[in-house]
């Protein structure tokens, strides 16, 4: 499904965390095509990353990777001074790094629980907070979370719901501590998407869908595109589900 671009965020600076793959790789492509100039963390996917580096520099956009362990405070923040010192500012933060560790509650380890929490929750407050510190007044936060914060429907989802969830309060907060400057916070919950991770689900979670069909990468984007837009001004403290009506 191709995007529409109308290049509405020319002379902006964007980062997103975790965008070397799936919906990540999608917002970095997105805002790239919208004019932004992209920086973007990857954890490992090195190759995927420069892959994506090359595709947009060749459509002439401005785009670069930086290794970053969202897990790690220091890193993280590193990527958020590194874009700003390298762009000169810093308009837009994109929250996107996540993973999922699946397990019923009864046999769940501290170690995956401690790990969840660090990379879906702590690194979601460190990187909105280093952003907020270095961003221009009028800037825009999006944090990628998930409509499992509104019906986890599977067995063994139960910490991942519990992460999503938290975001939904992290973010009305934020949007509240920063609205004297103009600093949009918002959450946009994908439901079931089609990325290399999940299309291999589709025949189960796709009956459960209204619209019978899981979501494109494209479509989630473009949903943060728009957040990251002037058009947005008034969107803040929001958790908007896009989800072919899952949880309808």
């Amino acid at each position: 499904m191709a995007a529409v671009s109308t290049k509405s965020l020319v002379g902006k600076v964007a980062l997103v965390t975790g965008g070397s793959r799936g919906i990540g790789a999608g917002i970095v492509r997105r805002l790239a095509a919208e004019g932004a100039r992209v920086e973007f963390t990857y954890a490992s996917s090195e190759e995927k990353a420069l892959q994506i580096v090359r595709e947009i520099e060749s459509a002439g956009g401005t785009v670069s990777a930086f290794k970053a362990d969202s897990a790690s405070a220091e890193e993280l923040c590193t990527a958020v001074t590194k874009t700003t010192e390298t762009f000169g500012r810093l308009d837009i933060f994109v929250s996107n790094a996540g993973i999922l560790t699946m397990g019923t509650i009864d046999a769940y380890s501290l170690e995956n629980f401690d790990r969840m929490v660090a990379i879906n929750v702590r690194a979601a407050f460190v990187g909105l907070q280093a952003a907020a510190r270095c961003m221009n007044d009028g800037g825009r936060i999006v944090v990628i979370g998930s409509n499992t914060a509104i019906r986890t429907a599977f067995p063994g989802g139960s910490v991942y719901s519990m992460t999503k969830a938290a975001l939904t309060g992290l973010v009305r907060g934020a949007a509240i501590d920063l609205a004297p400057r103009a600093i949009t916070v918002n959450n946009v919950q994908p439901g079931p998407t089609a990325t290399e991770m999940s299309s291999a689900h589709a025949g189960l979670v796709t009956p459960l869908i209204p619209l019978k069909r899981m979501g494109d990468v494209s479509e989630i984007a473009s949903l943060v595109a728009y957040l990251a837009s002037e058009d947005a001004g008034f969107i803040t403290g929001a958790s908007l589900t896009i989800d072919g009506g899952y949880v309808a």
